[in-house]
């Protein structure tokens, strides 16, 4: 089956869906509100069906050459010491957002996507067989389509990169907050830190962002005050930490929703841009093996919405225990165990 699609979004869901549905002879249209790629951003976690994908769609070699290979992580507590220790037996690799949207891009027609293009009503897109809603979390269709908005994680996170090498990954768990090191490439640190709202908020009063952090971190371990040091006048990324309730399909008459649109969620799995990418290549897959739109559709959301959905919980567990306030050594003990067993 092919037939015309537009794209709203040209993150990664959007662009990984333009890419697969080109490739599967579809005419497509992007629509994206920003003026043009980042070029800024942390670094993502790509697990092995991520590349998987990524390969699908001629972008792995390009991705693996701007990532860099993570196996294992170490969980700590402020003084340094060691919670628990997680050995992989599959690889991640940590990639730059900027490198892999760029890499998603790469060899786009030209004017394929529309720039400075945002959609603030669905019902007055172009005319085309098929609509893809990779809009984000704050997705204006999925809202005029469902009426769901995402919901508040009840945590800020603050993000950013320092020059030199992280020296490996860790995950350092505090009362009410965390602060996470990895590589970003061979001469740049990714740093992130989540917070609960209201600890922010009562420590930012009279701070600026640099402040702040070494106001709740500038006590912990050398490895966060390392970072901290290095902030220098890098640019911090802060946001309130949403994630998308359960919705009843991911579909609605020719329309589709992908990525953060379906599915935003917490960080704290590193699975929010891997599943974005699984969502483009399924619903090519769908597409390629239905006679029709409607029935593709309904095989897009049988393949990925509960199997997302229950990723979605986790994540959510994860993100109130990671930055749990009390009981802090029953947690810590619980995760220890947890993670001899993985």
């Amino acid at each position: 089956m092919r037939g015309s699609a537009v794209v709203v979004g040209a993150g990664i869901a959007g662009l990984a869906a333009a890419r697969g549905l080109l490739g599967a002879g579809w005419e497509v249209h992007v629509l994206e509100r920003s003026q043009g790629l980042p070029g800024t951003g942390t670094a993502l976690g790509m697990w092995p069906e991520a590349m998987r994908a990524l390969d699908r769609l001629g972008a792995g070699e390009r991705v693996r050459a701007a990532s860099v290979e993570q196996r294992g992580a170490r969980l700590l507590r402020p003084d340094g010491t060691e919670i628990a220790h997680v050995d992989l037996d599959r690889a991640a690799r940590l990639v730059p957002r900027p490198a892999l949207l760029a890499a998603l891009a790469e060899g786009l027609p030209p004017g394929l996507v529309v720039w400075n293009a945002p959609v603030a009503d669905h019902r007055a897109l172009p005319a085309a067989d098929l609509v893809v809603a990779a809009d984000g979390v704050h997705s204006p269709v999925r809202a005029a389509l469902f009426g769901v908005a995402p919901r508040p994680l009840g945590t800020v996170a603050l993000r950013g990169t320092v020059p030199g090498p992280a020296g490996g990954t860790t995950e350092t768990w505090g009362p009410a907050r965390l602060f996470g090191i990895t590589p970003h490439d061979d001469e740049h640190t990714n740093w992130f830190a989540s917070v609960r709202a209201d600890v922010l908020a009562s420590a930012g009063r009279g701070r600026t962002d640099p402040q702040i952090l070494r106001h709740l971190y500038g006590d912990w371990h050398p490895a966060v005050r390392r970072v901290l040091d290095a902030l220098g006048d890098s640019p911090i990324d802060r946001r309130t930490l949403l994630d998308v309730p359960p919705l009843p399909s991911w579909v609605s008459g020719r329309t589709a929703l992908l990525g953060d649109a379906a599915h935003g969620m917490a960080p704290n799995l590193g699975r929010g841009a891997c599943e974005a990418l699984l969502d483009a290549t399924a619903l090519v897959d769908a597409l390629a093996a239905a006679p029709d739109v409607p029935g593709a559709l309904r095989r897009y959301d049988a393949a990925r919405r509960r199997r997302v959905t229950r990723t979605v919980r986790v994540a959510r567990l994860a993100n109130g225990v990671s930055t749990a306030r009390h009981l802090l050594p029953v947690r810590n003990a619980v995760v220890a165990a947890a993670a001899r067993l993985v």
